[in-house]
């Protein structure tokens, strides 16, 4: 499952992406509602959980003007106000569901798991559980990689990386992206992390074939496709 956190209390969206990551999900976060619309709208996510109040736009014109866009995706209300007008204008402003603070974390994980199953049987077959890139295969359920049949063995964040690359194939990967989507980071912490995992796992997918699979494109960031010079 992979959601977006839209709440401008940073220790408390600090909290919630290590509590869903621990639960074997991907958290983004954004921390006004500019942001946060603008991750919503270009972002594929499987659940949205929106504080409804937040600075730059409030949570609740957020959720209007992404329906008004068509954006589907469903969101989760997180608040203060838990009266049952406060719920009522939530869930016609276009949210799913409304959990009023304080919460379980528990309660929150269950309510997001169960938007997500929705919207999954909702759209069967729209998200592939397996990626494929000439001799290249990506299977996200078992957590296997394979390449022309032979099994390669990679580290979580190292499948993270391949899996995004895959799904991005033939279109270049900024460094941005990658430390948002892999990385969970949305500031540039100045190292060289990125290097150096490419690098690792560029050892392990073309090392001993005659094609390159993982490419840098100079000056803008990196492209899974076949062919190419190993």
């Amino acid at each position: 499952m992979r959601l977006l956190i839209i709440e401008d209390d940073r220790e408390a969206a600090s909290y919630l992406s290590k509590a869903f990551r621990e639960a074997g999900h991907v958290a983004d976060l954004a921390h006004d509602g500019l942001d946060g619309y603008a991750m919503a709208r270009e972002g594929d996510y499987d659940v949205l959980v929106v504080d409804r109040m937040l600075p730059k736009l409030d949570g609740l014109s957020l959720i209007r003007s992404l329906r008004e866009q068509e954006v589907g995706t469903p969101v989760l209300i997180l608040s203060a106000l838990g009266q049952v007008d406060d719920r009522v204008k939530g869930l016609r402003a276009g949210g799913d569901d409304y959990l009023p603070k304080p919460y379980a974390f528990s309660e929150l994980l269950a309510r997001s798991e169960v938007l997500a199953r929705r919207r999954g049987s909702a759209s069967a077959g729209a998200e592939p559980t397996a990626y494929r890139v000439g001799d290249l295969e990506l299977d996200r359920l078992s957590h296997r990689v394979t390449r022309a049949g032979q099994e390669i063995v990679l580290q979580p964040r190292e499948f993270r990386l391949l899996e995004y690359l895959m799904r991005h194939a033939g279109q270049v990967v900024t460094r941005t992206m990658l430390l948002e989507h892999v990385w969970d980071y949305h500031f540039d912490p100045q190292t060289n992390v990125i290097d150096v995992h490419v690098s690792r796992l560029r050892a392990k997918i073309d090392k001993g074939f005659e094609r390159a699979m993982i490419h840098t494109v100079r000056g803008a960031g990196y492209m899974v496709r076949a062919g190419g010079e190993a």
